[in-house]
C-alpha cells in the first residue's frame, strides 16, 4: 500500500493460522483458511480500492469528467471544513478506478477480498443500503405471481421488492419470547409446515438477528429448507461482525446460507448506506441477481462511500479481534454496573428464551416499575445527552459496536443510574396507563398467501372493495387497506388485505398513545387506518 493509504489503516502481519484466528476473533471464523484468498500472502494488507483512490489524488491530475465540484475545489467555504478532505476522492468511473456494475479492477478485487473475509463466493458492494440488496434478493427469486416464504418481521424493504416483483409472501409468525414481550425468530415447526404445504414456493427469505439482537443458530433452518431444494436468503443487516469473535453468533453464511444481506454500516464502520450482498452455492440465479443489482442502484455510485467499505473489510481483516475484545470489555463493564439498580434492567438472555443469543452489542433497558414507557425512558435518556436506536412502548434500545469508546459507556451508566435514582420501587403506579405492564404485541398465526400490492389504494377500487378512513376502534373486523409500520424498527404489523383483529386494533392503539410514530399508513401517529370491509 502506499504511504498515504497505511495511514487511513493500520498495519497488521498476515501470518495468521486457522486457530490463531479464532482466538482472536479474526474473520476467519467465517471461513476456512485454506480457502482465504487462494494463499495471496498480501491478502489481510490490502485495501486496493482506497489505495487506488489515494494514488490517483495524489497524482493531482486535471478533471474534464463529474463531479461538478472538481475534486472539492468548488465546494462552498461553508462547507470546506466538513467535505473538502472526502471529496478530494470522490471519483466517478474513470481510467483505472473501474466500475462498480461491470467491475473488473480495483472494485472487483476489494469485493473478492470482502468474499473471502466473510466467507462467502460472491460479495458485492451496495451504496444502497441493505434495502437494495434485499430488493435483489427478492426479485432475484421471484417473478410475477411467485410465493416466497417469509418471516413476518422482515423489514419493509423485502415487501417492497415483493411489490416490485409481483410476488406474494406466506408470511411465518415469530416466535413470543415470554420474558421479554419481544418477538424473535421462526419456529422449526412453522418452516416445516410452511415448505409442506407450499412446495412451489421459491424460496425461504429469514431475518436473523432481530433488531433487538435476538439471534438463532441457523443450521437446522437452512438444511431444512435444502432438503427441501430451495434456497434459504437471510437479511443480516444487523449482524456484519458475527462470526469475527467466539463470543458472538455464527453468521448466516457459516449456518449454510444461500444469500446474506449485511449492512456494515450499522454494527461495523463503514459510512452510512454502505452494506454488502454475499452470495455462495448454485441455488440461486446470480447472473439475474447482478443485473437487478444495476437496476436499483444508482450508476453514479459513490466511491467515498465503496471506498468505506473496502476499509471496514481490511479493519476486521487485520484488527477486528482485538477491537472487539476491548468493545465487549467495555459492555461488560456497563452491565457491571446495571447491577446496582433497583428499577431500570438491561435486557438479557434467560434460560426460558426461545432465541439462541443475544448480540452484546445490543443492549435494551427498561423500567420494571411500570413507571415510565419506553418511549418516556427514551426522553429522560436524551436528555442527559445519550442518543439512542429507538424505544417501543416498554424497551430502549441502545446500540454500540466496537467503535463506542469508554466515555460513551460511562456517560450512558452515569445517565442511567441517575433515572434509576429518580424512580422509587414503591412509587404508586399509574393507574391509567402502565405501559410496562400491558399485554406483548398479538401473536400470529401463519398466513395464507398474501399479494403484496405496490398501491394498494388502486388495486382494491379496481377490485370493487371500497376504502374507508375509520378509527382503530371501528377497525376490527375490516381488512387493511394500507400498511402499517411502527418506524424504527420498520417491521410491518399490518399488510394490506389483512383482517383486523381486537387484539391487533388495541395494540395499535397502544402504540399510538405511548408516542409511536408510523410509516406506510396516511396518519403519522395513528389514531384510525384506511380499511375495505370486502374480503379479497
Amino acid at each position: 500500500m502506499t504511504d498515504a493509504a497505511k495511514s487511513m489503516t493500520s498495519d497488521k502481519t498476515n501470518d495468521i493460522t486457522n486457530d490463531e484466528a479464532k482466538s482472536k476473533g479474526n474473520c476467519l471464523v467465517n471461513r476456512n483458511a485454506e480457502d482465504l484468498g487462494d494463499g495471496d500472502p498480501n491478502l489481510t494488507t490490502k485495501a486496493p480500492l482506497v489505495e487506488a483512490l489515494l494514488q490517483y489524488r495524489d497524482k493531482a491530475l486535471a478533471s474534464y469528467h463529474v463531479p461538478g465540484h472538481k475534486g472539492g475545489q468548488g465546494v462552498h467555504p461553508e462547507g470546506e471544513a466538513l467535505f473538502r478532505s472526502i471529496m478530494a476522492i470522490d471519483y466517478t468511473e474513470i481510467t483505472g478506478l473501474d466500475d462498480l456494475h461491470h467491475s473488473s479492477g480495483v472494485i472487483r478485487e476489494a469485493q473478492e477480498l470482502a468474499a473471502a473475509c466473510f466467507g462467502a463466493e460472491e460479495t458485492h458492494f451496495l451504496v444502497g443500503g441493505s434495502t437494495a440488496g434485499n430488493l435483489a434478493l427478492v426479485m432475484g427469486l421471484c417473478g410475477r405471481g411467485d410465493l416466497l416464504i417469509v418471516q413476518r418481521n422482515v423489514h419493509k424493504s423485502v415487501l417492497n421488492g415483493a411489490a416490485l416483483a409481483g410476488a406474494r409472501c406466506v408470511f411465518l409468525p415469530g416466535r413470543l419470547d415470554p420474558a421479554s414481550g419481544l418477538t424473535a425468530g421462526v419456529r422449526l415447526a412453522d418452516l416445516r409446515e410452511a415448505l409442506e404445504r407450499y412446495p412451489e414456493a421459491r424460496g425461504v427469505l429469514l431475518t436473523n438477528p432481530n433488531y433487538y439482537g435476538m439471534a438463532d443458530d441457523l443450521r437446522e433452518a437452512v438444511e431444512l429448507v435444502h432438503r427441501c431444494g430451495k434456497p434459504v436468503v437471510v437479511d443480516e443487516a444487523h449482524g456484519a461482525h458475527f462470526g469475527f469473535h467466539p463470543e458472538l453468533p455464527p453468521s448466516a453464511l457459516a449456518c449454510g446460507a444461500d444469500g446474506v444481506v449485511q449492512s456494515t454500516h450499522k454494527m461495523l464502520t463503514a459510512m452510512t448506506m454502505g452494506a454488502m450482498l454475499h452470495l455462495q452455492g448454485e441455488r440461486l440465479n446470480r447472473p439475474r441477481i447482478r443485473r437487478i443489482l444495476a437496476a436499483v442502484q444508482s450508476s453514479s455510485p459513490s466511491y467515498p462511500l465503496l471506498a468505506s467499505l473496502d476499509l471496514s473489510r481490511y479493519q476486521m481483516q487485520t484488527e477486528g479481534g482485538e477491537l472487539l475484545d476491548r468493545a465487549l470489555a467495555r459492555l461488560k463493564g456497563l452491565r457491571k454496573v446495571s447491577e446496582g439498580w433497583t428499577a431500570l434492567a438491561f435486557l438479557q438472555r434467560e434460560e426460558a428464551s426461545v432465541y439462541d443469543a443475544l448480540d452484546p452489542f445490543k443492549m435494551s433497558v427498561c423500567d420494571l416499575s411500570g413507571t415510565l414507557s419506553g418511549y418516556q425512558l427514551q426522553e429522560r435518556i436524551e436528555a442527559y445527552g445519550c442518543m439512542t436506536e429507538l424505544a417501543d412502548p416498554r424497551y430502549v434500545l441502545c446500540l454500540f459496536s466496537l467503535a463506542s469508546p469508554q466515555e460513551d459507556m460511562d456517560r450512558l451508566a452515569e445517565a442511567l443510574t441517575a433515572i434509576d435514582s429518580e424512580i422509587s420501587r414503591g412509587m404508586q403506579e399509574n393507574r391509567r396507563f402502565l405501559p410496562n405492564l400491558l399485554e406483548n404485541a398479538p401473536v400470529f398465526e401463519a398466513s395464507p398467501p398474501i399479494s403484496i400490492p405496490w398501491d394498494a389504494e388502486t388495486e382494491f377500487s379496481s377490485a370493487n372493495r371500497p376504502i374507508e378512513w375509520v378509527s382503530l376502534s371501528e377497525a376490527v373486523g375490516c381488512y387493511a387497506a394500507e400498511m402499517v409500520i411502527p418506524y424504527p424498527p420498520g417491521i410491518p404489523l399490518l399488510y394490506p388485505g389483512e383482517p383486523i383483529t381486537a387484539a391487533m386494533s388495541d395494540y395499535l392503539s397502544l402504540l399510538s398513545r405511548s408516542g409511536a410514530r408510523f410509516q406506510g399508513a396516511e396518519e403519522e401517529r395513528l389514531t384510525g387506518l384506511k380499511v375495505t370491509r370486502e374480503p379479497e
